[in-house]
């Protein structure tokens, strides 16, 4: 599958296809300019090009053959399900796909055993349309063919799809509702995160506070761009990171449950009727129980 995007500005093309492409290493991607698999309008450049506004890039991903992935029999917690698209509802700790470290035990092993999936992501992601982070929780879209997938990818890009998350943030938002505009890429000072960067990527975050316990804040968190950590990296950002959550939150507050952030709500036409559907997951126990525990200790108060 080749995957073309137009650069948004001037940049090296190294750097830029390692903000866009953040399955990748910069040295990966270094690698792939150099054996052809990334183009610039249709031509081989240097890692050091200078990319101009406008410029078509794109990359198509080598074939990986020497891995293949297990089906297991894992328990699903399918909210819908037909011939075209799976919806499902991931728990916090799993892995949507495999990689370096979690080679087993991932969401799509699980879906293998189940159904069949979509080709078009390769033998690593196959069906994965869009992800969640591992200790995240709820909805993802997941394609059964390859008609759907290119069908839902499209509506993911056009920003047509439906994505609204719950989030328990440090800190007591004073604002009842607001919009965090601010571009997201890697982080100068540690290349294994994400951050507000000058130069990163188009990132856009509405949010609508659901209750305030003093010390905690409870937030619906609706995504315009799906950019990686998005929400964890804005919330964070204006000063009210993810409880629990073990890279952009306070060291104290991390969860052996996860981080308190759920994808509850996902809507999306459907690939074959064109209806619009919506689906909602109801918070893991984990979380309610925890908000239950901040109920009552307001109420002592």
């Amino acid at each position: 599958m080749v995957e073309k995007f137009t650069s948004e500005k001037k940049e090296r093309l190294d750097k830029i296809v390692t903000e866009h492409f953040t399955d990748y290493t910069r040295s990966q991607l270094k690698k792939l300019i150099l054996e052809g698999n990334i183009l610039v309008n249709g031509e081989i450049k240097k890692a050091n090009y200078k990319v101009e506004l406008g410029d078509e890039i794109s990359f198509e991903a080598p074939e990986i053959k020497e891995l293949s992935i297990e089906p297991e029999n894992i328990k699903l917690d399918i909210v819908y399900e037909d011939d075209d698209v799976i919806v499902v509802n991931k728990p916090s700790g799993m892995v949507v796909h495999p990689s370096p470290g979690h080679e087993k035990h991932t969401l799509v092993n699980a879906l293998l055993y189940h159904s069949p999936l979509s080709t078009i992501n390769g033998t690593f992601r196959p069906g994965i349309v869009h992800r969640i982070d591992k200790d995240t929780s709820g909805l993802l879209m997941v394609a059964k063919n390859d008609k759907a997938h290119q069908e839902l990818s499209a509506q993911l890009k056009a920003k047509s799809n439906k994505r609204e998350y719950i989030a328990l943030v440090v800190g007591n938002i004073p604002e009842n509702s607001g919009t965090i505009d601010a571009p997201i890429g890697r982080s100068k000072n540690d290349r294994k995160k994400q951050a507000v960067v000058e130069d990163g990527r188009n990132a856009v975050t509405h949010f609508e506070v659901l209750k305030r316990y003093g010390d905690f804040t409870l937030v619906k968190c609706i995504l315009e761009t799906g950019r990686t950590h998005q929400i964890r990296v804005h919330m964070k950002y204006i000063g009210h990171p993810v409880v629990g959550d073990p890279v952009y939150g306070p060291k104290k507050m991390i969860a052996e449950t996860g981080q308190y952030l759920h994808a509850a709500t996902l809507g999306f036409k459907h690939p074959t009727t064109g209806k619009l559907v919506e689906f909602e997951a109801e918070l893991p126990d984990e979380f309610r129980i925890f908000l239950e525990k901040l109920d009552k200790k307001s109420k002592v108060k």
